[in-house]
């Protein structure tokens, strides 16, 4: 059912919301911005103090564990992803990774891979291979709890859930226990940048969106986005 609702709102907005804004990309911006409202407001009524005590409570050992876990397991869709881009090394890399981690670092608890075979970390995504293949990102899109995205990302990502081996566990209880635990895990990490991001933003819906379009873009990219003129003469993506 919530993926059903995710996808009805993005088709909704996408048909019923765009109005020229004062960017390109975000022509859905009244929408965006009330939704970013939404979700500062949330974030900070339960996410935020959820994250704090998360910290506090355990130790910084066992949320890096709980971290790399995580992390282990998304490997495998990064390996698929890679493959399904062209980049069959990198595929086999990222495999290896998981393979690696799985065994010798006990069920993925600890990055042995990066630390020892040296095999980095990589970020891979259902939205990045189509954007390997020439589908546009979109207008510019917050979804609610889950934050920044595209129209492109949005849809992406509802085949990147329906693969996570974490949304598949059969037991509801133990699912949304994990799902949470991930979230709250990943929030956590993201404290100090919020306390940075409050302080220097005088526009912070603005000052989130330019980041991550940028960030995004360097993704896609694999870190070495051509210049906005070499990509305007192609699709950009």
């Amino acid at each position: 059912m919530a993926k059903r609702l995710c996808a009805a709102l993005l088709l909704g907005t996408v048909a019923g919301c765009a109005t020229p804004g004062g960017n390109p990309a975000d022509p859905l911006e009244p929408f965006n911005r009330a939704m970013f409202t939404f979700n500062d407001t949330l974030d900070d009524a339960v996410m935020k103090p959820v994250a704090k005590t998360y910290r506090a409570v355990l130790p910084g050992v066992v949320r890096t564990g709980v971290s790399n876990f995580f992390s282990n397991i998304e490997d495998v869709w990064i390996s698929v992803n890679q493959v399904l881009q062209g980049k069959f090394q990198r595929g086999l890399e990222d495999f290896s990774r998981f393979l690696f981690n799985s065994t010798f670092g006990i069920g993925g608890l600890f990055d042995l891979a990066s630390d020892l075979v040296g095999l980095p970390k990589n970020s891979e995504d259902f939205g990045q291979t189509l954007a390997w293949w020439g589908v546009g990102g979109g207008a510019y899109l917050v979804l609610p709890i889950l934050g920044p995205s595209t129209v492109r990302d949005g849809l992406a990502f509802l085949v990147d859930t329906e693969v996570d081996p974490v949304w598949r566990i059969n037991d509801v209880s133990v699912r949304n226990t994990a799902v949470v635990i991930r979230f709250t895990g990943r929030r956590a990490e993201l404290l100090d940048a919020t306390s940075v991001l409050e302080q220097a933003a005088l526009d912070k819906y603005g000052f989130v969106r330019e980041a991550w379009l940028q960030r995004r873009r360097n993704l896609i990219y694999d870190g070495d986005p051509p210049r906005e003129k070499e990509e305007s003469d192609d699709d950009s993506r």
